[in-house]
């Protein structure tokens, strides 16, 4: 079996459709030597459908300073990560979340105060520019962290025994319960079903590296005795972990009002598409997106169009 970081590093290099790399390399180049790697993921990673879609890219930079300059961007990035902005490429459009080395490996790790990061990067995800080969290896360790983080919380949770796909959803629908998504319901299922041979290798190198003690018997995922109280303190960290993420998914939006141009337009689009729902922005929910998204929210909860 291989090792969890050369499966990351493989995957990572796994060749992408024409039109991205010079996406992220304009992206990078926006930046300048702040740039350190630009990741693709998400939907059209799986789905390879790039046109009328909006695209899905992570920005690693060396630190927020040196990204923005010493402006108000820094700092919002710092305290609540990550930045997002739009970008538009020859006929390609994409949104780019923002994050520095260090807030990107941390984030992907079951320390991390919120889910949004290590629950995105245990899914494929491709490398498609890095400055050097110190950033590609940086990127590959911090990728590294996310599976494990999310096996192990699944793990708390297991009677006794488990199937490895049935951890991974699991691990899903725990982490789409702690942000507020316009997903249906199944989309957990769904993402293992695409490539469920990827999870399962994925899963047995992961394992290896949850904190709450387990080995495989034959198809079976089977705790092992809980010595050091590792169960119980990862079930004490869930409720938390969904309060901070559902907080977190409407400050990040209250911020994206001002750093993301169309960001309202955006969210109904994203609401619209996963949900089924026909939200119409007016003219004043452009020019006040902060007040309109304050007002948006608490509908689309009453009606379950995010959850």
């Amino acid at each position: 079996m291989l090792s969890l970081t050369k499966l990351v590093a493989e995957e990572l290099a796994v060749p992408v459709q024409p039109g991205i790399n010079d996406f992220a390399a304009h992206i990078a180049a926006q930046y300048g030597d702040a740039s350190r790697a630009v990741l693709f993921y998400g939907s059209c990673l799986r789905s390879e459908k790039l046109q009328g879609e909006m695209l899905d890219f992570y920005l690693i930079v060396s630190d927020y300073e040196a990204a923005y300059g010493k402006s108000w961007l820094a700092r919002w990035n710092r305290r609540l990560p990550p930045n997002v902005f739009p970008f538009q490429y020859d006929d390609l459009i994409a949104k780019v979340a923002v994050l520095s080395e260090k807030d990107f490996h941390d984030l992907n790790r079951p320390a991390a105060s919120a889910v949004s990061v290590w629950a995105r990067f245990a899914q494929p995800s491709r490398l498609v520019w890095c400055a050097d080969e110190t950033a590609r290896q940086s990127a590959v360790m911090a990728i590294s962290g996310a599976a494990p983080t999310l096996l192990n919380g699944a793990l708390a949770f297991v009677e006794r025994e488990v199937d490895v796909l049935d951890l991974w959803e699991s691990g899903f629908q725990m982490t789409y319960s702690a942000e507020l998504r316009a997903e249906r319901k199944d989309r957990p299922s769904s993402v293992i079903a695409f490539d469920p041979e990827r999870y399962a290798r994925f899963g047995g190198a992961a394992l290896h590296h949850t904190h709450i003690a387990n080995e495989m018997r034959g198809d079976k995922i089977v705790l092992l005795p809980d010595l050091d109280g590792r169960i119980s303190e990862e079930k004490s960290r869930w409720p938390g972990l969904r309060r901070r993420g559902k907080l977190l998914t409407i400050a990040r939006l209250a911020k994206a009002a001002f750093t993301y141009a169309g960001g309202i337009d955006y969210l109904a689009w994203k609401v619209n598409r996963h949900a089924g729902t026909k939200i119409v922005i007016r003219p004043w929910q452009r020019k006040w997106p902060l007040v309109a998204a304050l007002f948006l929210v608490p509908k689309l909860l009453a009606k379950g169009a995010v959850r």
